[in-house]
């Protein structure tokens, strides 16, 4: 199973990266997280933006099924719910934990719940996550046979 460090590095130089998710604890069935609620990821009320919750979300239910993948697997989000419940005001820091609510051999179904400073539920989003198999290598050419006589 990959290391807290390593999948910290590995979203660091993406878009989670630039949203400052940092990573709590991981394992096969919960994630937990936070983010710095900062004025570049707010609405013009000095809200935290609806997208910004989305993207928390799906980081953290992406990152749990990595943690459930085979070697050569990678994964996609094929659905995503979010449900918008209150606010998180900038200058605070939002936590997220994702739930394993189906891990199953092509897909997976994971619950993130955003909560503010107060501890207040912000957004519950649920998403499915689908597992992609490697590219099959080429089978060689098969080599011809001449037929046998009879």
């Amino acid at each position: 199973m990959l290391e807290l460090p390593t999948l910290q590095r590995l979203i660091d130089p993406l878009l989670p990266g630039l949203l400052g998710v940092r990573l709590i604890e991981i394992g096969p069935e919960r994630v937990l997280a936070e983010m710095a609620v900062r004025p570049e990821l707010c609405t013009a009320g000095g809200i935290l933006h609806g997208g910004a919750y989305m993207a928390f979300a799906d980081t953290l239910g992406a990152v749990g099924t990595v943690l459930n993948l085979q070697r050569g697997q990678s994964t996609t989000t094929t659905d995503s719910s979010t449900k918008f419940i209150a606010g998180a005001k900038v200058g605070t820091v939002v936590t997220g934990e994702s739930i394993a609510l189906h891990r199953g051999r092509r897909t997976q179904v994971w619950q993130t719940s955003i909560r503010n400073a107060e501890g207040r539920l912000c957004a519950v989003v649920t998403q499915t996550q689908l597992t992609i198999e490697p590219p099959a290598t080429e089978a060689p050419p098969a080599t011809a046979v001449p037929p046998s006589a009879p």
